[in-house]
């Protein structure tokens, strides 16, 4: 990648500089076109596919079970899962006998598609929550209080171990309906890339739109021997951005604290980010100007200026300390790659800094290395809106 500057990143695109990797499989391009209208850039890797249940025989089962006793709730959690429930008993022509036993029972929508699939049907849902979270339908029937009720959950794909332990700890009988499975995709390809580039450092957030993609790229991770170094990046560097507490439950367990959005939508799990990102970033002055380093580039007086890995990495270290100076050996361990990299890769790497940014932003301590031109006094007086022109 070439330096340049990108133009101003002002607040139309909060995520300028920064690079997150989506694992959505479903809605990734709305994800991702999302994220790059606020200036990220995306890393695509579809950590999950649908997969019909190639038996099903626990379909089935547990089709035969809500038909043997009369169902209190049954919760449909998505529309696609809903209609292949009642198409799949149709087959075993059972589906007069489901949909007259469901029509009894108070039905639940996760959300409008749920909620559709239902009503296509010829039933009615009592409830679903505007925020399309299985969290709120949890909150919802817990507050009904569900001592003694059978309950079916129409499954897609999830599990939902905290939503059925919650009911059942509750006094509920939960039937669990399994229509659909998640797997790896078929290409898992973009998958160990993503977890190649956030145990290196090359991503600033990863995003989760459902529990299974967590579970996989853990699968992923531990097949290819960095399960530990992506937790740690989890943990530490890089920001785990899940939609809900639900999706978040795997982290969780694994003592790994995730960003969630208020509202369980893709749009406010982006806007979480948008303010999280940035939060961490601290505003130098230095040499006359506002500097702002981020993931793959910096913003230099509110302009995006694109840098490659070696260059962010030597300009990093700079502003780790701003003011002091860092040796050549402490830039050079800086550089990807470390001792492996020839000599003169600290001089050509804060040639083209200069070059990207500014001669004025770094200077050559004789003898002892560089430092950034910092200018605390200007941090201190809140100065940090009113940077002079460029030189």
């Amino acid at each position: 990648m070439s330096t340049g500057r990108d133009g101003a990143a002002g607040r139309e695109e909060p995520l300028a500089g920064y690079t997150v990797g989506v694992t959505a499989a479903r809605r990734r391009d709305e994800l991702g076109a999302l994220l790059q209208r606020r200036g990220a850039r995306v890393v695509d890797a579809p950590a999950i596919q649908i997969v019909p249940l190639a038996d099903d025989r626990e379909l089935r089962a547990a089709t035969e079970q809500c038909l043997a006793a009369p169902i209190d709730v049954a919760v449909a959690t998505t529309g696609i899962g809903f209609r292949g429930w009642l198409e799949a008993a149709e087959g075993w022509g059972q589906a007069a006998a489901l949909v007259a036993h469901l029509g009894r029972a108070t039905l639940l929508a996760r959300g409008p598609k749920a909620r559709g699939a239902i009503r296509a049907a010829g039933l009615l849902d009592a409830w679903s929550p505007a925020s399309e979270s299985s969290s709120e339908v949890l909150e919802y029937l817990l507050a009904q209080g569900v001592s003694g009720q059978r309950i079916a959950v129409q499954l897609h794909g999830e599990p939902l171990p905290d939503f059925v332990e919650a009911l059942e700890d509750a006094g509920a009988t939960v039937v669990p309906v399994p229509v659909y499975r998640w797997v790896l995709p078929e290409d898992v390809a973009p998958l160990r890339r993503l977890v190649e580039l956030t145990v290196t450092g090359q991503v600033d957030a990863v995003t989760f739109t459902s529990a299974p993609a967590v579970a996989s790229l853990l699968q992923v991770a531990d097949e290819i021997g960095h399960r530990a170094a992506l937790l740690s990046a989890l943990r530490h560097e890089v920001v785990p951005a899940c939609v809900g507490p639900v999706t978040a439950g795997p982290l969780a367990r694994l003592e790994v604290t995730t960003v969630q959005p208020d509202r369980y939508r893709l749009g406010a799990l982006v806007r979480e980010l948008a303010q999280v990102l940035p939060a961490r970033a601290r505003r130098l002055p230095v040499g006359g100007h506002l500097l702002e380093v981020r993931g793959h580039g910096v913003l230099l007086d509110g302009e995006l200026v694109a840098l490659p890995p070696s260059l962010i990495a030597v300009l990093r270290e700079l502003a780790r300390q701003p003011g002091r100076v860092r040796s050549r050996t402490e830039l050079l361990a800086a550089l990807p790659g470390g001792q492996d990299n020839a000599g003169h890769a600290v001089e050509m790497a804060v040639t083209r800094l200069r070059g990207a940014l500014g001669a004025r932003l770094i200077q050559t301590v004789t003898k002892r290395g560089y430092r950034l031109a910092f200018e605390p006094e200007r941090e201190s007086q809140g100065c940090l809106a009113q940077p002079e022109g460029r030189s």
